[in-house]
């Protein structure tokens, strides 16, 4: 399909508000190369995998470690791309790859580094997009907080959330890219584990309401202390406005310390109506476990903490999602939903309606083969969020078998942090831990002297590597077995909820 035969309705309403070539290259500092009739067209999305091209659309040749992406220029052109931003000039690509089959010309932005150029089109296109947008940020808890606040907001508004946890210097500016006119309001997760990237990710995504869900211990490998952590973090603050709004967990003994910041007020939220130092604005009580099935409670909000808050008693909420953290969640959420003048119930039905996502505490019933129920977990992880999925796990019924890998990023401590956990696991009362690679050995040998100390039993395994767990998990699994699979993400331990799913 040609720029020319594909319906001009449809493009109507895709087309990405002035993001023509000309102000692209303005906005990146790029020349442009191509026909003068294309100048001053708007394209309708940004892509960087060459497989989701769409009629009308840039691509962005990014040279990755393995592929360069100038290579599918002449396949995305053929494609129905509108436009290329690469590095190099058409003529080199053409030298180089070769010429599109259907011998249209090759529009292409040149700049110097592409993936700079995508940041900086992303700040240019959040410039003509007025929504609202509520940044997500904080050590552990940011993807399941983004899914609560977009379920909360979607009970009123067309909600654009990031997809998963695209939340880097890539990510954000594609989550950027995907605001349209009919949005109302965005929710954009941002994570760093640098000094320097808060402030970059901020500059180009402006947040309006900022929600910072905690201050842990991710990321202490270059970042060092919690105290660097909150210092990082508070980066999001150098491009944020004095109508804005903050929101934040009072029980968090470091974000505690955050006054005010532009002379906005943070709104606290907490499990009490007293926080760690300060009043919570929102907190929750008659908190209620149903196992795997989620958790109920009662949410408070302080009256006058906004113009609207007096109208708003959130009362009673069933959270489907299980885990303390998730009462955190649901609190987060009915602070921003009130902020955004949601009523009661909205904020409710937006609590009971929130879903779980693929490797983050998504909960599989096998009900074939040997009954497994299986916590998909396997994402990431850190010490303070294998915790806490370790104690819910010690609230379900049946055997209860936590396999875990390492997690990195967590500099000189990392045994210690890494022994933490198995102690953690063994106070749970967890009844098998099957525990993968070097730093996870310490966990295991932790859980063993825990357990001895303690004379109980519970099955305790160390392998070498996924492989050998995967190839003994068939003689390791029970009928009825409640499995929990966590990991950070390098460990790559979704294959072994993939081998689960068939045993």
């Amino acid at each position: 399909m040609t720029p020319t035969s594909y319906d001009l309705q449809n493009r109507k309403e895709k087309i990405m508000r002035e993001m023509t070539p000309a102000r692209i290259a303005e906005a990146v500092h790029g020349i442009y190369y191509g026909p003068d009739e294309l100048k001053n067209r708007e394209i309708t999305a940004v892509v960087t995998d060459s497989r989701k091209t769409e009629p009308g659309c840039m691509y962005a040749a990014i040279r990755g470690e393995r592929v360069d992406g100038h290579r599918f220029i002449p396949d995305v052109i053929d494609k129905g791309a509108m436009l290329v931003l690469a590095e190099q000039n058409p003529e080199v690509t053409a030298h180089q790859y070769g010429t599109p089959k259907n011998g249209r010309p090759v529009p292409t932005i040149v700049v110097a580094s592409v993936l700079q150029a995508l940041k900086d089109a992303a700040e240019y296109y959040r410039s003509k997009m007025p929504v609202p947008v509520i940044g997500i940020i904080g050590s552990v808890g940011k993807t399941s907080t983004k899914e609560m606040v977009a379920s909360v907001l979607g009970s009123r508004y067309r909600v654009l959330k990031t997809e998963g946890n695209f939340n880097n210097e890539l990510g954000v500016p594609m989550t950027i890219f995907r605001l349209r006119d009919d949005h109302e309001i965005a929710v954009v997760e941002m994570g760093i584990n640098h000094f320097g990237e808060m402030h970059r990710l901020a500059k180009i995504v402006r947040p309006d309401t900022v929600v910072m869900t905690n201050i842990g211990t991710a990321h202490l490998e270059f970042l060092k202390t919690r105290e660097g952590i909150l210092r990082a973090k508070s980066e999001v603050f150098d491009f944020f406005g004095e109508n804005g709004h903050i929101v934040l967990n009072g029980d968090d003994d470091m974000l505690s310390t955050i006054e005010e910041k532009n002379h906005v007020t943070p709104i606290r939220f907490g499990m009490h109506r007293d926080g760690f130092s300060h009043p919570n604005d929102l907190y929750a009580d008659n908190v209620e476990k149903h196992g795997l099935d989620g958790i109920s409670c009662t949410i408070h909000i302080r009256q006058g903490l906004t113009d609207a808050v007096s109208q708003v008693t959130i009362g009673d909420v069933m959270i489907p999602l299980p885990g303390m953290h998730m009462v955190y969640n649901a609190l987060a959420g009915a602070a921003v939903g009130t902020i955004y003048g949601l009523t009661a119930e909205e904020i409710r039905d937006g609590i009971a309606h929130c879903p779980s996502l693929s490797g983050r505490f998504h909960i599989i019933h096998e009900k074939d083969g040997r009954g497994l129920t299986i916590i998909d977990d396997c994402y990431n992880a850190n010490p303070a969020s294998v915790k806490e999925s370790l104690s819910v796990l010690g609230d379900a019924g049946g055997r209860r078998v936590a396999v875990l890998g390492d997690m990195g990023e967590l500099g000189e401590n990392e045994k210690a942090l890494h022994a933490e956990v198995g102690h953690f696991a063994a106070e749970k009362g967890i009844d098998a831990l099957y525990c993968v690679g070097p730093l996870s050995a310490y966990t295991a040998e932790a859980a063993d002297s825990a357990i001895a100390a303690g004379k109980r039993r519970m099955d305790i395994r160390h392998f070498d590597t996924r492989d050998q767990l995967m190839q003994a998990l068939p003689g390791l699994m029970q009928h009825g077995d409640v499995v929990l699979v966590k990991a950070s993400h390098f460990m790559e331990f979704g294959k072994i909820t993939e081998t689960l799913q068939t045993l």
